[in-house]
């Protein structure tokens, strides 16, 4: 999403940024990512497929070097390659986006994400954990995609949600307490476990 980003900035507004200076910027976990979130979605000018809003629903990591990198932890990676590792040191994202039909084709535009933070790195006190001023939180991906869902609800209120996941995430662990905290007007579109 960052080199989208950093590539309409120069081509829409002529700025030239230097690379570096940008990537630390988008890093940072100062940005006070709700606030941008809202007035982004405020901008999609027709964010209904059919008179629903759907939504993809996913984590993946991001395997970092750093040391010192936000939200970074050793993390199981299930579908690492034979020549990868298993264990990569990584940030793990749960990203939404809304699924919208650009010329022909599924696009999906990133709406919301949240760091899963491992709950023994919490309770190790980590550094890379913590954000100044705050104490971190622990919080399931279940839960964390409970919280997105809900926020790009009460921001589109009264649109109808079909969430896309992975099997997953398309559990009764995401589907109830979705229904409890939007009600009927959310369908969960996945593949079945057996």
């Amino acid at each position: 999403m960052s080199s989208n980003v950093l590539r309409s900035i120069q081509t829409l507004f002529g700025f030239h940024v230097n690379q570096r200076r940008f990537y630390t910027f988008m890093a940072s976990n100062k940005l006070p990512w709700n606030k941008l979130w809202l007035t982004l979605w405020s901008m999609i000018p027709e964010p209904l497929t059919d008179g629903r809003l759907l939504i993809a629903l996913d984590d993946f990591i991001n395997a970092k070097t750093g040391k010192k990198i936000f939200g970074c932890a050793t993390i199981f990676d299930h579908a690492a390659k034979t020549n990868q590792s298993k264990y990569p040191w990584a940030q793990n994202v749960v990203l939404a986006g809304v699924l919208k039909l650009v010329k022909g084709r599924w696009a999906c535009l990133p709406l919301a994400f949240r760091f899963y933070l491992p709950q023994k790195a919490i309770k190790a006190q980590s550094e890379n954990m913590k954000v100044p001023g705050k104490e971190p939180l622990f919080q399931t991906k279940l839960e964390q995609a409970v919280d997105i869902l809900s926020q790009v609800s009460h921001h589109f209120a009264g649109a109808a949600i079909t969430v896309v996941c992975d099997s997953w995430f398309g559990n009764d662990g995401l589907f109830t307490p979705l229904r409890k905290h939007l009600g009927d007007s959310v369908q969960l579109l996945s593949r079945l476990r057996s």
